[in-house]
């Protein structure tokens, strides 16, 4: 197979570009107009290409960057490579997509977690909750759970919107996972009120977290 270009796959993103994508996604903070079913569909064709990725992230695109972290392989990646890259990952989505696609799969996800945690940005503080919250559904052995409660109580009502929605997230699954803690979650999540008036579409639980934990608690319960 010939070597894909980056040339190429931006002329490629170029004319997958759709204003009216562009304009629902520009409220959400994320400034590209590529369908994402689209954008999967490319990455489909491309399959696994590390150094095109590299170089795809490299141009700063939006789109590119998406693109490049359904391309890439997770593990090739060095620890301090994926640090710079969440600090220059400045839109949700490509934040997102970088923690839960590669981050998660690397080796270095715990470093990460727990230098990432205590970051002073918020916006990379809010990336090191996300990988807290993965390990308190699926592997919270060695964490201080009642301590991520202390700080969720004392810091989520004031936190910046990034860091408050991943606090409010892992405050919902301890809930969820942890029956012992379901009660002060709960408790929590009623006082704090964050995101209690979020607006929700039809058949969506809603992100507020008494609401969140008893929804999924029902359907643990009704399998």
């Amino acid at each position: 197979m010939a070597e894909t270009t980056v040339a190429e796959v931006m002329a490629e993103l170029a004319a997958l570009e759709d204003p009216k994508v562009r304009q629902v996604n520009e409220k959400h903070g994320d400034d590209h107009g590529v369908n994402l079913g689209k954008l999967r569909e490319v990455a489909k064709r491309l399959k696994t290409q590390q150094e095109l990725a590299r170089r795809l992230w490299d141009t700063g695109d939006t789109a590119a960057r998406l693109l490049a972290l359904l391309i890439c392989r997770p593990k090739a990646f060095e620890r301090a490579e994926l640090d710079a890259m969440l600090r220059e990952a400045r839109t949700p989505k490509v934040h997102d997509w970088l923690v839960n696609y590669v981050v998660k799969k690397s080796a270095h996800a715990e470093e990460l977690r727990v230098a990432w945690f205590a970051d002073p940005d918020p916006v990379v503080a809010s990336a090191g909750w996300a990988l807290t919250t993965e390990r308190v559904a699926k592997k919270p052995e060695g964490l201080d759970l009642g301590g991520l409660l202390d700080t969720i109580e004392a810091e989520m009502k004031d936190a910046p919107d990034r860091l408050q929605w991943a606090m409010n997230h892992c405050l919902a699954q301890l809930g969820i996972e942890h029956p012992e803690l379901r009660a002060r979650a709960l408790d929590i999540g009623e006082r704090l009120e964050v995101l209690k008036d979020y607006p929700t579409p039809p058949n969506c639980t809603s992100p507020f977290a008494p609401i969140w934990i008893t929804e999924m608690v029902r359907r643990q319960q009704d399998r």
